[in-house]
């Protein structure tokens, strides 16, 4: 004899499957395409260099100043043993990575899927923003030519040197790498995860015997 089995014609009281949903057209949510990632990076790399632009202008408010002055041959340091060479570096470093994390929170909050094309966006966008950044802070600062300044202002007169940058290659990388490492971390721990599969009918349907 061979077991009752369910009719063809009849779904099975235990099957629990649901049906496939239909794939989503193009630009209806989820992640977006080749083009529009390409656009999204492109505006974080012209928000970077517009934002670039104060990281100068704080470079040049926060920054140390060195003191010169003349005796009406040559220029001179007026404190030989200051830190101040270092301490310019050390702010524009330390405002590079603050405006590094910060272009990472934002670009993540906004666009939470992430995608190779926005970190690019952030690296590009932090090396053009820091250069831009010291164009400003140097242009904006105290005069660049300091035998012409020191002749102007006269002898034993003190005045500010203009702004420099001794450790360029470390400033200009501070904010794309803190902007990368930032972004990759925060879609690590909060991106959106991919949907698990779905388990089998529970509970399993019984199976047939023939004799």
């Amino acid at each position: 004899m061979t077991a009752p089995l369910t009719p063809p014609h009849q779904p099975s009281p235990h099957d629990h499957h649901r049906p496939e949903p239909l794939p989503e057209p193009p630009g209806s949510g989820g992640a977006p395409g080749t083009a529009a990632e390409l656009r999204q990076s492109a505006v974080v790399v012209a928000a970077s260099v517009v934002a670039g632009a104060v990281l100068g202008l704080l470079w040049l408010w926060l920054a140390p100043r060195i003191q010169l002055f003349s005796d009406g041959k040559a220029v001179f340091l007026k404190d030989s043993e200051g830190e101040a060479a270092i301490g310019s570096d050390g702010t524009f470093v330390l405002l590079a990575l603050g405006f590094g994390a910060l272009a990472a929170l934002l670009v993540f909050l906004v666009h939470r899927h992430g995608g190779i094309a926005l970190v690019l966006g952030l690296a590009a966008g932090g090396v053009l923003g820091s250069l831009l950044g010291w164009g400003v802070g140097v242009w904006l600062g105290p005069e660049r030519n300091v035998v012409a300044h020191a002749k102007a202002v006269g002898p034993d007169v003190t005045f500010d040197a203009p702004l420099q940058l001794d450790m360029w290659a470390a400033a200009m990388l501070a904010w794309p790498i803190a902007a990368m490492v930032v972004h990759l971390a925060l879609t690590a721990l909060f991106g959106p995860r991919d949907p698990e599969p779905e388990d089998g009918p529970w509970p399993p349907e019984p199976k047939t015997t023939t004799p």
